[in-house]
């Protein structure tokens, strides 16, 4: 039976009544003539073009690809109208029909198809105009079924995870089933509530009540909350995957889709994290008492786990908060306990690194920085106080220098601007410096000697610009003591003697070193091109000497270094030594010689730091040994008699009780024992007898026999310690009489303050001595107290 809407609908390819052409008739109603057929002489001579046609010459709009509006009227009631109205609620009630098994969880009931469905909708708005009853019978067919759905998800005895299965199942179906109705009953979406702005789209209507009546009940709430624990608990605690994992992220889906994501899984994933990983680290620290070093790698291991699974399941905002949210739990309360441990256990780079980037995802790296601090003062106030190892006290810090320098640039590096942490930086210099206090004056002699070693032995087969870097970390050290004036010193000393002794590697480097020095560090170092001056004028002096005595001379083999006194770090002999004959000729000769060209120059003569090379005949063969001075005139002593007692060679060459006991050493007592001492030992006593060793040996013709060096270098030590010190009061007694000489009057601390101020670039003097020159000058009347505010100081001019 052909129904309403098929009586009334023109096919596409129909022209409908438009087909029809008539022929336009012209009335005059002037004229009483018969009407008169007018012949179609163009297209606008049938009554529909000649009706557009006046239509457009009076200005009005006309569509001319539009459709056709037909009404008939006197249907309404009637016979036909009762038929229409009955064809409409067969209609109505097919759609009815149609909606309720689609919105019934397996239902194949659907009794017409997709098409009847959408093509019933149609008549039913846009021909019936029953969208309102439609969409108020869609409305409750949807609560009707979110209540079945919601029962039914309630009633099921599954559990956790299953239960999260058949959740994920019921959402799917029932999000299909909404964008199926909302395809099929477009014409109630676009017909009619879009008329009507107050009314949802089916969408939001069934969305809204799904959301309402699943995810605002406290059941299903809590039992998807408690089959997400089941599964990410079981995850950790395995270690694995859980093979319904798929649901998950699902489940995330859906819960996105509904708008409730964050509220019931986000929120409550990140709290059941934040206390999982609580009481995980509670036993791993406090009950089982993990080390650092495997806490640290721990930690490292589950943020990477949550953080790869909140990435395969959850959206990626959730991601940084549930990596957040684990750190966070395992390092509540333990930053102070892991800072100050993972200093002492990890000594890597690659672990420091970790557990720099664990502080920073808790905003724990103050907490870090001042650990690193208070470690590298530790360990390096450690190293300086530790006298037993002197000799390689900057050999062990350059070791921890380097350590901490890769560190900062390896370990503590921002990941944002990719630079190193700055505040980093800045401690490790503190601590540095910090640490170097700890042993006043020693660090400074030490790196000065470092130093002196490395110019000694020269580069050695590295490059010059290996070598200027192992010069450039000593220098590094240098610039962490306060004690400037000490190192200078010991500087000065070891330079005065490389450069006499011939023992420089390069004397181009010994001038870039000095330069250096001078220009980096302190323009005090600029004696060193006075002692170089001086060197040449010796060489000129004797190239010119040696000119005029005759070839054969022994003086042919002299040579004399002629210094001023005031650019060389040497004190004056208090007690000299007895040459052979031969030798004081050959130096009286020589300055007879200067005196003729230097007059009313004195000559002070210092063996101490000489050296001669003699020949000896051995059984092996004759060998030259390279000696200092002093040891040349004991050897000699042995052309005359082969064996002597100690007292007849102090006697012999009245030389200092000490250096005569350290030379004997030397040549009797050491590996190349030229000599050998009755009764064996490695001390010299005064009863011991020497004798020539004629059965020494050696590999090499030239040998090379050191001074003993150990005692000579304490004592050594002490008296340019006390050198310092002397030179240090008068530093700070000029500065003070300078600044109150400026100032006329200043209280105790402000004198005190500029003091410092102006001597902090030599030394940090100790207040207690700072006040000791103070008094020193009110005895001696540079000033003088007030006489109503004794802490009140007045310049005596």
């Amino acid at each position: 039976m052909t129904d309403v809407i098929s009586l009334l609908t023109f096919p596409d390819t129909s022209k409908a009544f438009t087909a029809y052409r008539s022929t336009v008739v012209d009335v005059d109603d002037r004229s009483a003539s018969h009407p008169r057929k007018t012949p179609r002489l163009d297209a606008d001579s049938d009554s529909g073009s000649a009706s557009r046609s006046r239509d457009s010459a009076k200005g009005k709009n006309v569509d001319r690809g539009g459709p056709v509006r037909i009404q008939v009227h006197g249907f309404a009631g009637g016979v036909v109208g009762s038929a229409l109205n009955k064809a409409y609620d067969n209609l109505f009630a097919r759609l009815s029909r149609s909606i309720r098994a689609l919105l019934e969880k397996g239902s194949d009931q659907l009794s017409t198809t997709y098409e009847g469905v959408y093509t019933a909708c149609r008549g039913v708005v846009c021909v019936a105009g029953r969208g309102e009853g439609l969409y108020e019978m869609l409305k409750a067919e949807i609560h009707k079924c979110v209540n079945r759905l919601a029962e039914e998800l309630e009633k099921t005895n599954k559990e956790g995870v299953e239960w999260i299965g058949q959740f994920v199942e019921t959402c799917a179906w029932f999000e299909g089933q909404v964008a199926l109705l909302e395809s099929l009953l477009t014409y109630l979406d676009r017909a009619y509530v879009l008329k009507n702005p107050s009314l949802p789209s089916i969408h939001d209507l069934a969305f809204t009540r799904f959301r309402e009546r699943i995810f605002s009940g406290y059941f299903i709430v809590d039992k998807l909350q408690k089959g997400i624990s089941t599964w990410v608990t079981w995850e950790r605690n395995e270690g694995q995957v859980h093979i319904h994992r798929p649901f998950l992220k699902e489940l995330v889906s859906h819960l996105v889709t509904h708008y409730v994501y964050d509220a019931i899984f986000e929120r409550h994933f990140v709290e059941q994290t934040q206390e999982y990983f609580s009481k995980e680290s509670y036993q791993m620290v406090e009950v089982e008492k993990a080390k650092a070093k495997v806490f640290l790698a721990h930690c490292n291991q589950r943020t990477n786990e949550e953080q790869g699974r909140a990435r395969d399941v959850m959206s990626d905002g959730t991601v940084a908060l549930v990596k957040d949210a684990a750190i966070r739990a395992l390092f509540e309360g333990r930053l102070e306990w892991m800072a100050k441990e993972v200093f002492t256990e990890c000594k890597g780079t690659t672990d420091l690194k970790k557990a720099y980037a664990l502080f920073a995802s808790v905003d724990g790296l103050p907490v870090l920085c001042r650990e690193f601090k208070a470690y590298v003062q530790r360990t390096v106030q450690d190293i300086v106080k530790d006298a037993s190892k002197d000799d390689e006290m900057v050999n062990r810090l350059l070791e921890f220098k380097s350590f901490a320098d890769s560190t900062l640039k390896e370990a503590f590096v921002d990941s944002s601007t990719k630079q190193n942490n700055q505040d980093f930086a800045y401690g490790l210099i503190d601590a540095f410096t910090k640490g170097f206090k700890a042993r006043r004056n020693k660090p400074a002699e030490q790196i000065a000697k470092h130093v002196d070693r490395l110019m000694r032995h020269g580069q050695r087969g590295v490059s010059d610009a290996a070598f200027e870097a192992l010069l450039d970390a000593a220098l590094a050290l240098y610039r962490f003591t306060d004690d400037k004036d000490v190192f200078r010193t010991f500087y000065h000393r070891a330079l005065a003697k490389r450069l006499l002794l011939e023992r420089s590697a390069s004397d181009d480097f010994e001038k870039a070193m000095l330069k250096k020095l001078k220009e980096k560090y302190d323009p005090e170092f600029g004696m060193g091109d006075h002692m170089f001056n001086d060197l040449a004028l010796s060489r000129d002096i004797m190239r010119e000497y040696h000119t005029r005595i005759r070839h054969d001379s022994s003086a042919q083999k002299l040579s004399v270094m002629v210094l001023q006194r005031s650019f060389w770090p040497f004190p004056k002999r208090t007690k000299g030594v007895d040459l052979p004959s031969s030798m004081q000729a050959d130096l009286d000769n020589y300055t007879t010689f200067y005196k003729q060209k230097h007059q009313g120059h004195k000559l002070d003569w210092d063996h101490s730091l000489g050296t001669a090379t003699v020949k000896a005949r051995f059984v092996a063969g004759p060998k030259d040994l390279t000696v200092s001075l002093y040891q040349a005139i004991v050897l000699l002593i042995f052309n005359e008699e082969t064996e002597i007692a100690y007292r007849h060679i102090l006697e012999e060459t009245r030389m200092d009780d000490g250096e005569l006991r350290r030379t004997l050493q030397s040549l009797a007592c050491a590996n190349k024992k030229v000599l050998k001492k009755r009764p064996v030992g490695k001390d010299v006593n005064d009863n011991d007898v020497f004798y020539f060793n004629p059965e020494f040996t050696d590999p090499r013709a030239k040998v090379h026999i050191n001074s003993i060096q150990a005692k000579e270098t304490a004592e050594e030590s002490q008296r340019t310690q006390s050198h310092i010190e002397g030179d240090r009061k008068h530093y700070l007694d000029a500065a003070i009489v300078r600044i109150m000489k400026a100032k006329k009057e200043l209280s105790h601390e402000q004198l005190k303050n500029e003091t410092i101020d102006a001597v902090k670039s030599h030394f940090v003097p100790e207040v207690s001595v700072i006040k000791q020159r103070i008094d020193g000058l009110v005895e001696q009347e540079y000033l003088r107290r007030d006489e109503e505010d004794r802490n009140l100081y007045i310049y005596v001019a």
